[in-house]
């Protein structure tokens, strides 16, 4: 767990330095910006916890699988909110999103140690850093609720034992040396994926951006 921490610290500050989140959490995006995000992570999310349901009892993976983490049917309530019932047919994929969801099913569904480190990022990711984006978007586009379920993790109300017990069954798990480091180098490319998706979405931020 420690090395994954600091091996990916420089990949993980590029991709939390993204003009595009900056711009979002500080409110000087519509709306339209949140929805986007939304939008992009329902795809990746869709194809994560598919891929993850065929690693149940993986030795490997199957101890980090719960139910508790799964965040698909959360993005489903806020797009249906955000956008209404009609939300697939009117959200589509971006390059970006699309290599994302390439990497998953055709790389981290057939490498134990690649999944890993997929679920590794988001998931602890989103649990570290949920509650103060969650805070933010509160603040800057008026969400209680509806529109941030993506961010609230009803059945992990204590996230700090949670994350200790995931890091423990990390340094537990029954890989190699050179397992390991396929994993830390997945990790970074995880990393790398965000970034591109950020880029991307920064591509259009005239479009998103608020009106003085």
């Amino acid at each position: 767990a420690e090395r994954i921490r600091t091996e990916t610290q420089r990949t993980h500050n590029d991709t939390e330095n993204s003009v595009f989140v900056a711009e979002l959490l500080d409110g000087n995006l519509s709306a339209e910006g949140h929805v986007a995000l939304i939008a992009q992570s329902w795809f990746i999310y869709d194809s994560l916890e598919r891929v993850g349901r065929s690693y149940t009892g993986d030795p490997v993976v199957g101890p980090f699988l719960t139910d508790d983490l799964l965040r698909t049917p959360a993005l489903e309530a806020d797009l249906d909110y955000l956008i209404g019932a009609d939300r697939r047919t009117t959200i589509t994929p971006l390059r970006a999103t699309v290599a994302y969801v390439e990497r998953l099913e055709q790389v981290a569904a057939a490498s134990p140690e690649a999944f890993l480190a997929h679920h590794y990022l988001r998931y602890l990711g989103d649990l570290s850093g949920g509650r103060i984006i969650r805070r933010k978007l509160e603040r800057a586009y008026g969400y209680d609720r509806d529109g941030l379920r993506f961010y609230i993790f009803d059945e992990i109300p204590k996230p700090k034992p949670f994350k200790d017990s995931y890091r423990a069954k990390l340094d537990a798990a029954p890989l190699d040396p050179e397992q390991q480091q396929r994993t830390i180098d997945e990790a970074n490319l995880v990393f790398r994926l965000n970034g591109a998706l950020f880029d991307e979405l920064a591509a259009d931020l005239d479009r998103f951006r608020v009106l003085a």
